[in-house]
C-alpha cells in the first residue's frame, strides 16, 4: 500500500472519530444537568476524560511499540464506541462519569495515529504529514458541533448515537483498511512529569512552560463552561451552541491555514503570541458583560483568532528551547502540562460559574490570558534561541500539535 493510500486512510480515521468527538461537546453538560448535575460536577465531568487519557497515554504508547500501532488503534476506537453508546444510555450521573473515563483511557488514537504517520514517511516529508492531523481536527471540529446541534433536534440521545456510529466507521476503516506498519521498537523514555521539575528551573523555558500550562488551562475554562454559559445567558440549546461553535471553530480553520505563516514571518513569534493572548483576553473579557446575542457572538471572532494565533506561536518559543538533542525530552513536558491545563480547567470555570455566575467564568480566564501577555512581554527571547538555536529572522510557525480537549 503506498504511503499516500496509508495517510488518506489515516486522515479519515481521525476526521470521522473527531466528527464524532465534536458532536458530544454541545450535549454534554445538557446530559449531566438533567440527571441532576451541578456546574461544578459538570467541569469534575470535562476533567474526568484528560485525567484518565493523562494516565493511560504512557502506556498505550508503549503498547504501540510492542505490538503495533494497528491493535492500539482499533482497541481506542473500539473504547470510543462503548463510550458513546454509554453516553446515549445513561440515566445517572455515574454512567456519565464512567463513558467519559472509558473514552480517556482508551483514547491513545491521535498520538497513536502520529507515530503511525512517523513509521510510514521519511523524515523529510513528516511536517507536511503530520499536518493532515491537523487539517482533520478543525474540519471535525467545524462539522462535529454542526452535526450535534441538528441531530439535537430529533432528540437528546440522537447526537451521542450519532458519534457512536461516526467512531464505528472509523474502527471499520482501521480493520479492513489500514495494515500494520513495521517499526522498530524504542526504549521507553522516562514518563514527562519526572522533566517538570528539571526544565521548569531553567529561566526562559520554564516561563514559557508555565504560560503554556495556564494557556490551555485558559482556553480548557473558555470551551467548557460555553454550554452553560450560553444557556443560562441566552437560553441556547443543543442547535445553537452547536452552530455557535462550527463559526468559532471555521474562523479558526481559516486562520491557521492562511494567516498565522504571514503575521509571524513579519511580526515574529514572541509578538504574535502576545497579539493572539490580547486577541482573546478582549474577546472573552467582552463577552463576559455582553448579553445581546449579536454582540457576542461578535465577541467571539476576536477570541478565536486569538487563540489560532496564539497556539502555535507557542508551540514555536517552545520549539526553540532546545537543541535537537532534547526535543522529545521538551514536547513530552509540553504535552503533560497542557494536559493538566485542561484537566484544572474545567473544573476552574465550571466551579466559578456555579458559585459567582456564568460572567466571572469567562472574566477569570480573560484576566488570566491578560496576565499571559504580559508575561511572554517580558520573556529574553534571544536567550531563549542562543540555546535553542540560533537567532534568525522569524520563521513560520509550525502548526500546533492538536489534542484533544477534554470532552
Amino acid at each position: 500500500m503506498s504511503n499516500r493510500r496509508q495517510l488518506t486512510i489515516i486522515f479519515l480515521i481521525i476526521f470521522v472519530n473527531l466528527i464524532g468527538f465534536g458532536i458530544i461537546i454541545p450535549i454534554l453538560p445538557f446530559y449531566a444537568e438533567s440527571v441532576g448535575g451541578t456546574p461544578f460536577q459538570i467541569g469534575l465531568l470535562f476533567a474526568s476524560y484528560s485525567i484518565a487519557q493523562i494516565l493511560a497515554s504512557p502506556i498505550l504508547g508503549s503498547w504501540s511499540d510492542r505490538i503495533g500501532r494497528r491493535p492500539v488503534l482499533l482497541f481506542s476506537l473500539l473504547g470510543t464506541v462503548v463510550s458513546f453508546v454509554m453516553l446515549a444510555l445513561a440515566n445517572s450521573l455515574f454512567l456519565l462519569f464512567a463513558a467519559r473515563i472509558l473514552d480517556g483511557l482508551s483514547g491513545g488514537n491521535i498520538s497513536t495515529a502520529r507515530a503511525y504517520i512517523s513509521d510510514v514517511t521519511e523524515e523529510k516529508d513528516r511536517a507536511r504529514a503530520f499536518g493532515i492531523i491537523g487539517a482533520a481536527f478543525g474540519l471535525g471540529f467545524i462539522l462535529g458541533p454542526a452535526l450535534g446541534g441538528l441531530l439535537g433536534q430529533i432528540n437528546s440521545a440522537a447526537p451521542a448515537w450519532g458519534a457512536a456510529v461516526l467512531a464505528f466507521i472509523a474502527l471499520l476503516l482501521t480493520y479492513f483498511l489500514l495494515p500494520e506498519t513495521r517499526h522498530r521498537v524504542q526504549a521507553a523514555r522516562p514518563a514527562p512529569w519526572r522533566d517538570i521539575p528539571q526544565l521548569l528551573r531553567r529561566p526562559v523555558l520554564g516561563q514559557l512552560l508555565t504560560i503554556d500550562f495556564l494557556y490551555w488551562a485558559s482556553m480548557a475554562v473558555y470551551q467548557t463552561t460555553f454550554t452553560l454559559f450560553a444557556a443560562v445567558r441566552f437560553d441556547f440549546g443543543i442547535t445553537e451552541v452547536g452552530y455557535v461553535l462550527a463559526f468559532v471553530g471555521f474562523i479558526g480553520v481559516i486562520v491557521q491555514g492562511m494567516l498565522v505563516g504571514p503575521i509571524v514571518h513579519r511580526l515574529g513569534e514572541k509578538r504574535t503570541l502576545i497579539l493572539g493572548l490580547l486577541l482573546a483576553a478582549g474577546g472573552l473579557g467582552a463577552a463576559s458583560f455582553i448579553y445581546s446575542v449579536p454582540l457576542f457572538v461578535t465577541a467571539l471572532v476576536p477570541a478565536a483568532i486569538g487563540a489560532a494565533l496564539a497556539s502555535p506561536s507557542l508551540v514555536a518559543l517552545l520549539s526553540q528551547a532546545g537543541g535537537p538533542e532534547e526535543q522529545g525530552q521538551v514536547q513530552g513536558v509540553n504535552s503533560a502540562l497542557e494536559s493538566l491545563g485542561r484537566t484544572v480547567g474545567p473544573i476552574w470555570g465550571n466551579g466559578i460559574l456555579g458559585a459567582l455566575g456564568e460572567g466571572m467564568a469567562y472574566l477569570s480566564a480573560a484576566l488570566t490570558l491578560l496576565l499571559l501577555a504580559f508575561l511572554t512581554l517580558r520573556l529574553d527571547v534571544a536567550r531563549l534561541r542562543q540555546r535553542g538555536g540560533p537567532a534568525s529572522a522569524p520563521q513560520e510557525a509550525p502548526k500546533p500539535a492538536p489534542q484533544a480537549p477534554g470532552s
